[in-house]
């Protein structure tokens, strides 16, 4: 059972929380700054379901260009975002905001899941791009990943276990990813974060992770997988060559 790692922003769950640095990866996070930003479209009157309590939605992307941001399908349409329509969107780096407009330019891939490029009416502040990897990870390569979980930069080290060879996984890099005993540091809001290998090239894209609910009594407990093994699905960056239009 698994469930997307996109964050619908409900009145209660505003605040931002803290993380802190990633201990073990293979390149300095440091050196990727202002390459990924938090993103929320935040819904006005019109567009909110008056059954519920979600004012918009958050993702993580990253530049392509600091016209363009990458993220996952399934947050540009939890965000309502259109190839036709501009909408306002906000773009958060640590204490840093900006708001733009913004509209999908194409999608791309043809795994189930695949990756949106948003299109910025106006360029971003010091935006900075990453080099795309050309090459498929290799099974037990190192990683990271340099998500917005909770609104706030987590970069969190990983591997690349394999590919997905089944149903709506197949093509899709499974990873596993985790800090100290936390395996689900990779949650809620970083669906669209860039998977970085050890030059610090994008390798493959954030787009869902492995969950189960486990019922203790009156409790239920939301729980990772098993240690050494996937918790983490990503669609390979390799699937921008592959870019059918939006529609």
């Amino acid at each position: 059972m698994h469930g997307h790692a996109g964050h619908l922003l409900f009145a209660s769950l505003l605040l931002l929380s803290n993380t802190e640095p990633v201990r073990a990866a293979c390149i300095d996070p440091a050196q990727l700054a202002r390459s990924t930003v938090s993103i929320i479209r935040h819904f006005d009157e019109a567009e909110r379901d008056e059954h519920t309590s979600v004012i918009g939605v958050r993702g993580t992307g990253w530049f392509l260009s600091p016209t363009t941001i990458v993220t996952a399908e399934h947050v540009t349409a939890g965000m309502k975002l259109s190839t036709e329509e501009w909408k306002s969107l906000e773009l958060m780096d640590g204490d840093s905001s900006q708001f733009t407009s913004a509209r999908i330019q194409r999608l791309a891939g043809a795994q189930a899941e695949r990756l949106a490029v948003i299109e910025l009416q106006s360029a971003a502040f010091d935006a900075r791009s990453i080099a795309i990897r050309k090459e498929p990870l290799s099974p037990e390569e190192k990683v990271i990943a340099l998500a917005y979980p909770a609104g706030r930069l987590q970069p969190v080290g990983g591997r690349f276990v394999r590919f997905g060879d089944d149903g709506n996984l197949t093509g899709l890099a499974l990873l596993e990813f985790f800090e100290g005993d936390d395996r689900l540091i990779i949650d809620h809001g970083a669906s669209g974060a860039p998977v970085i290998d050890c030059s610090g090239r994008v390798a493959a894209v954030v787009s869902d992770v492995f969950t189960q609910n486990l019922s203790l009594g009156h409790r239920v407990i939301r729980i990772s997988t098993a240690w050494g093994t996937p918790n983490v699905v990503s669609v390979p960056i390799q699937a921008l060559d592959d870019a059918p239009q939006a529609h």
